[in-house]
């Protein structure tokens, strides 16, 4: 004879429900660490900020390099003389407009800036990121002679930009070098936001 006891429902709810809320604690504390390698490190963040540099100290014809994102950023402080340059150079550039390159809207313009005498760009070649030499030397024979007013050389390939990071025809590079978000205030340069 077999005698079966009754079963009690109420605690087979109670057994039943504790376990699931377990069960499913133990899924979330076991998920947690994987949807946190979604989220950006802080050296991600970090890359991602904006700098700022004082640029009051860079004299007139010269040229500082900014790090941000990884990246060159070239700031020159360009004399009248290389700012009367620029036009001299729009027969023999790719994109004189600068209507296929990258720029914010306040710098699509002849000097590609929000401030005539202070050029912004990024300083990396557009053909494969090499970064070019600033080469701020009028009739440079090495470059063209009396044709060159100066600007930036790639020593990678042979792409020549000028004072205003535009390209010249009959070279690798196929676009202007970018020019990054920026604000200037005073002497304050911010690339980024």
């Amino acid at each position: 004879m077999s005698y079966a006891e009754p079963v009690n429902v109420s605690r087979r709810r109670v057994l039943i429900g504790t376990t699931a809320t377990l069960g499913a604690l133990g899924a979330v504390a076991a998920l947690t660490p994987f949807v946190k390698t979604w989220n950006p490190s802080a050296r991600a963040k970090a890359a991602g900020a904006a700098v700022t540099q004082d640029i009051s100290s860079i004299e007139k014809g010269q040229m500082i390099v900014v790090e941000w994102r990884g990246m060159p950023v070239y700031v020159v402080s360009r004399t009248p003389e290389m700012l009367a340059n620029l036009p001299k150079n729009d027969t023999q550039l790719r994109d004189p407009q600068s209507e296929a390159s990258v720029q914010p809207d306040y710098a699509k313009n002849a000097t590609r800036s929000r401030k005539p005498e202070i050029l912004v760009v990024t300083g990396v070649c557009t053909h494969l990121g090499c970064a070019p030499g600033f080469r701020p030397d009028v009739g440079a024979a090495d470059l063209g002679g009396p044709a060159w007013h100066g600007g930036f050389f790639c020593p990678c390939h042979g792409s020549k930009y000028d004072l205003a990071g535009r390209v010249f025809q009959g070279v690798p590079a196929p676009l202007n070098l970018p020019v990054p978000d920026y604000n200037i205030e005073g002497t304050i340069l911010t690339i980024g936001t």
